[in-house]
């Protein structure tokens, strides 16, 4: 059965980003083509209760969702979530271009046991039409996206403890390119960028998401993020896991971590990007990237992106994920500046209410 992953109306909405540390949330409104930022919140994740991305525990989550609700406007009675991780599959498909999204459908349905490597029964199936095929207009190219149901459900169980109904289940590599989209087009120095590359880094993970002309054309995850230099802080200058993650918030590191501490990571974290790009290379036909953009919590990190812009050869940047966007009063200027490039995916959610 098709469950609407990409469901393609739905009222305005606020985007809800699970991570294994942090859940956050985005509301945005709209004028014409310009982005109001109406709400942000960010509420830590229970310990253990994500992993991987997908949640081990239900109840402590929908709790915690509970808490970030109730700093949003009341209004709001609908989330936009997304899926990520090996729970999620997606891939591009030709279909007829004269088909209705009903036939479309149909013959998906006909055809999943040849297109997914898992029980139908145990999945949720959607799809969305892209542009038509470079090559024959006669065809349109389709994006499949299929995530295991138990993923799914355990995400819209933990919204509806938190008194939510879920609108939208997206792709979370498709949500970061949504955002980044909309930021290449406002950010100072991507005017002429083409061929852009997003790194989310994340508590545990790295999710690259490649953009071309806005358009996504290549998503790749890695077991590498934050909590890496966390654990490079608590060998270095032997500290606990909380000592180590509150001295990195507060920014108390000593003054010899830019080379004990920082150094470290930065180069295992440009030996994953080269990684990671050159298998995009060697499978698109491209072969560099215009401009990389860093988002996640620890795209912040001191001295990341100079470093990988000397590496590399072009352009670096941490995204600013609010670039051309007004800002309402009530919002949490706290939360709006320390959490800004960790905000990505949930706006790129919220983003959703508008089409």
């Amino acid at each position: 059965m098709l469950a609407k992953l990409f469901r393609r109306q739905a009222p305005i909405m606020v985007g809800v980003d699970i991570g294994s540390h942090s859940i956050k949330a985005v509301l945005l409104a709209k004028n014409g083509n310009t982005f109001k930022v109406e709400a942000v919140a960010v509420e830590p994740t229970p310990k253990g209760a994500v992993v991987d991305h997908e949640i081990q525990d239900i109840e402590p989550v929908g709790e915690a969702l509970r808490r970030l609700v109730r700093r949003l406007p009341s209004k709001i009675q609908t989330a936009a979530m997304a899926v990520a991780g090996s729970s999620v599959m997606t891939k591009i498909i030709l279909m007829d271009a004269s088909l209705s999204d009903d036939e479309m459908m149909s013959q998906i349905e006909v055809e999943a046991e040849n297109l997914i490597p898992h029980p139908l029964d145990e999945v949720n199936l959607d799809f969305e039409r892209l542009h038509p095929h470079a090559n024959d207009p006669s065809r349109v190219d389709v994006l499949l996206s299929a995530a295991r149901s138990e993923s799914v459900v355990a995400r819209v169980s933990a919204m509806e403890i938190a008194g939510l109904d879920t609108g939208i289940m997206d792709i979370e590599a498709y949500a970061l390119g949504r955002a980044m989209a909309a930021v290449a087009a406002r950010q100072p120095g991507l005017a002429d960028a083409k061929l852009i590359g997003v790194i989310d880094i994340g508590a545990r993970t790295s999710t690259l998401a490649v953009m071309e002309n806005g358009e996504v054309i290549y998503t790749r995850e890695e077991a590498f993020g934050g909590e890496h230099l966390n654990q490079i802080i608590q060998s270095t200058y032997d500290m606990s896991v909380d000592e180590a993650e509150r001295v990195k918030l507060r920014g108390e590191l000593p003054s010899s971590a830019a080379l004990e501490v920082l150094a470290p990571f930065q180069t295992e974290f440009l030996q994953l990007v080269r990684r990671s790009l050159q298998l995009f290379y060697t499978t698109s036909g491209h072969d560099e990237l215009d401009a990389l953009l860093l988002t996640g919590g620890s795209a912040m990190v001191e001295g990341l992106p100079e470093t990988l812009t000397e590496e590399l050869g072009y352009q670096v940047l941490v995204a600013d994920v609010f670039a051309g966007m007004k800002v309402g009063a009530d919002v949490n200027k706290r939360d709006f500046e320390r959490y800004n490039a960790a905000l990505a995916i949930a706006t790129g959610l919220a983003q959703r209410s508008f089409g």
